[in-house]
Formats: structure tokens, C-alpha cells, sequence
């Protein structure tokens, strides 16, 4: 169930992130989920976007330095306590969570979370057997 993350590497200067948002738009390329860290001089932008191969490939011809990676997604009920479990199952297995980001859809009353962990076979078991609902890729991409 894995799900294709673009990875944008992003110098900190003005109008780096207006070039990448209007490569994918100019490409009719959608995001579904985002998330940027940074440090002084540059930062990493992580998409989850409807079209993961044609990102790449247009963020690629545009110049800029990317990469896939494969994460997991999971849907979590909208109450408290709801993330918490889903990181102690993970724990539980013995299976570190590297980082996370959580979106949200007008499709749903769902919150969602990417996660990018050890073993995306061996978390999606745990997950799966805890009756944690995991997304596939289409899922995903036609949020």
C-alpha cells in the first residue's frame, strides 16, 4: 500500500516554491498533501500529489533536484487519542516513525496521516491487525 511522495529539494530564497507549485500546476498536476522543513539556506519539500511519476519528471525537466519515496497513509477517526494509537502500535512493533504529516479532505469527516517509517510491509501489518484503516495510492491520489 505503498504511496509515492515527491521530494523537492528547495533553496530559502523568494519565489522557489511559487516555480515548483506552478511547474505542477502548468502540468495539471494536483497536491493532495504537503509538507516543508527547512534551515537557514535550504529545506525539503515533501508532496503527495495526484500524479507522482509526471512530477517527477516535470519537476526534473524544470532544473530542480527531487526524489520519490514510498510512505504509508493511514485514515484515523476525528477524536482524541486517534494519532496516539497508531504511533503506539507502530512502537509496539518495534517500527520508528521517521516523520508525519496529517491532511484533511472535504471528502471526508477523516483526518489523514503520511508516515514514513523503517518497514512500510511490516507497519502496514500492524497497522492492518490494531484495525488501523490504511489508504492505497488511488485512495490517495483521488482525494
Amino acid at each position: 500500500m505503498a504511496i509515492h511522495q515527491i521530494s523537492v529539494f528547495v533553496e530559502n530564497k523568494a519565489g522557489t516554491l511559487s516555480e515548483i507549485t506552478g511547474v505542477l500546476a502548468g502540468a495539471g498536476i494536483e497536491i493532495r498533501a504537503l509538507s516543508i522543513a527547512d534551515t537557514t539556506d535550504f529545506g525539503i519539500l515533501r508532496l503527495i500529489v495526484n500524479e507522482p511519476d509526471k512530477a517527477l519528471d516535470r519537476l526534473r525537466a524544470a532544473g530542480l533536484t527531487v526524489s520519490r519515496t514510498e510512505v504509508i497513509a493511514v485514515c484515523l477517526e476525528d477524536h482524541t487519542g486517534a494519532l496516539h494509537g497508531v504511533l503506539e502500535t507502530l512502537n509496539q512493533a518495534g517500527i520508528a516513525v521517521e516523520y508525519a504529516y496529517a491532511f484533511i479532505t472535504r471528502k471526508s469527516d477523516a483526518a489523514y496521516v503520511i508516515l514514513r517509517v523503517e518497514d512500510n510491509e511490516c507497519a502496514s501489518v500492524a497497522l492492518r491487525k490494531a484495525g488501523v484503516g490504511l489508504l492505497s495510492a488511488e485512495d490517495v491520489y483521488s482525494l
